[in-house]
């Protein structure tokens, strides 16, 4: 919870209109998007957040590449809040990307730390989630 008494979701995407939707979908929360991996590291370390949403791909280069990126992707945000248990162990994560290669590797990374971590591809995400 923030100061003001409202949730505060960490939003990692790179898509306009997936933005929009989250905007949309979280209106009434704090919202913090970006698609920067140092940007959101940082509020990771600063923070507190009940939701954290994370996407793998978050360049266009991304997209149709079959290399690793890990450090410009979703998978150093991941990989950032496995190495660091001690920050936003109350929050939710939830791993939205379409990527399903990237997404396991974010989820397993997660999940061999201890957290407590799920994959909802976003296509998935805009009929189901009830928040």
């Amino acid at each position: 919870m923030s100061e003001q008494g409202l949730e505060r979701i960490l939003i990692v995407e790179d898509d306009a209109e997936r933005c929009d939707w989250f905007n949309q979908k979280f209106s009434g929360r704090i919202l913090d998007v970006t698609c920067n991996v140092t940007q959101a590291i940082g509020w990771l370390s600063e923070r507190e957040y009940s939701m954290i949403l994370l996407d793998h791909d978050l360049a266009e280069e991304h997209y149709f590449s079959n290399e690793l990126d890990d450090e410009r992707t979703g998978y150093a945000v991941a990989a950032w809040l496995a190495a660091h248990p001690d920050r936003q162990r109350d929050a939710t994560i939830l791993i939205h990307s379409l990527n399903y290669l990237g997404a396991t590797r974010m989820l397993e990374a997660l999940h061999n730390a201890g957290r407590d971590a799920e994959h909802i591809p976003f296509s998935y995400l805009q009929f189901g989630l009830r928040i």
